[in-house]
């Protein structure tokens, strides 16, 4: 195992042990925040050269990161991704009578455990190696989803819970040289940052759930929104023209396709209906 994963869990073990959460490390002098204002492009469903526009890049953690630009590693730190139950301990899978908890919204999701401790240290020792990893890919940054997951859980996990282990991950990039983004969840991200310590946040459609100022209004200009072509309730050029809109902002396809698919979309307030590379 990594040095830094061995040295961040003596940091992050103060913060676990408690039933809301420690303190976190301030971030390290060599951690770099994405460009203000930067063009971003959100790639989970699959790497491609971006648009010559484009200044900050999200991609998977199994995936390369584009060392041309900022690049920031998506990892799921709070419940399965698709086709990977079976790669984590059975007592780290949130159970109830019924067998394990899975993501309403996403079915082939199973919650995460942050009950206890003891389960927080058993997930953070599967997800530290991920963190960094996307480190030494060249990543600049790590975005941490499902923070919210205390919310669909029907009382098992409560937000103190997830703050916990936030804290360990926000303690365990800092340490691996990288910035910590929060992922969704505006409703704590006043919370997840001053007490967490997430360095800027990833949003998804803040602007057609106009809810962008709870993010702006604790990260300031360190906000990237992606909205959905299929779901937005106002133009795409409004969204732009609106001053609670992120500086950093772009329109993608749902389900986050290349561009060689039918159902691609990608646009920025400053080249709408563009395509990469056109």
């Amino acid at each position: 195992m990594s040095e830094i994963v061995i040295a961040s869990f003596a940091v992050v073990a103060i913060g676990i042990g408690f039933s809301g959460c420690g303190v976190s490390a301030e971030p390290a002098s060599n951690i770099s925040l994405p460009p203000v204002g930067g063009t971003p492009d959100y790639q989970l469903g699959g790497a491609y050269s971006p648009d010559a526009s484009v200044d900050i890049v999200a991609r998977d953690r199994k995936a390369d990161p584009d060392q041309s630009r900022y690049s920031i590693c998506y990892v799921n730190g709070f419940q399965t991704q698709p086709g990977e139950a079976d790669i984590w301990p059975a007592d780290t899978l949130l159970h109830d009578a019924g067998g394990v908890v899975i993501d309403p919204d996403w079915p082939d999701e199973v919650l995460l455990d942050t009950s206890s401790r003891e389960s927080r240290e058993r997930i953070l020792t599967t997800v530290a190696p991920w963190i960094v990893a996307c480190a030494e890919a060249g990543f600049e940054a790590v975005e941490f989803d499902n923070l919210d997951t205390y919310t669909r859980s029907d009382g098992a996990l409560s937000r103190d819970d997830n703050l916990a282990l936030a804290t360990a991950y926000v303690d365990t990039a800092h340490d691996a040289g990288l910035a910590a983004a929060q992922k969704n969840a505006a409703e704590d991200a006043a919370v997840l940052h001053d007490r967490a310590g997430f360095d800027f946040a990833v949003t998804e459609e803040c602007a057609a759930f106009r809810e962008c100022d709870s993010y702006t209004g604790v990260y300031g200009d360190h906000v990237i929104d992606i909205e959905y072509s299929d779901a937005l309730p106002r133009s795409f050029g409004v969204v732009c023209s609106d001053p609670e809109t992120p500086s950093s902002v772009v329109l993608r396809d749902r389900n986050l396709t290349l561009p060689a698919e039918t159902e691609y979309v990608f646009e920025t307030c400053a080249h709408p209906n563009r395509t990469p590379n056109a």
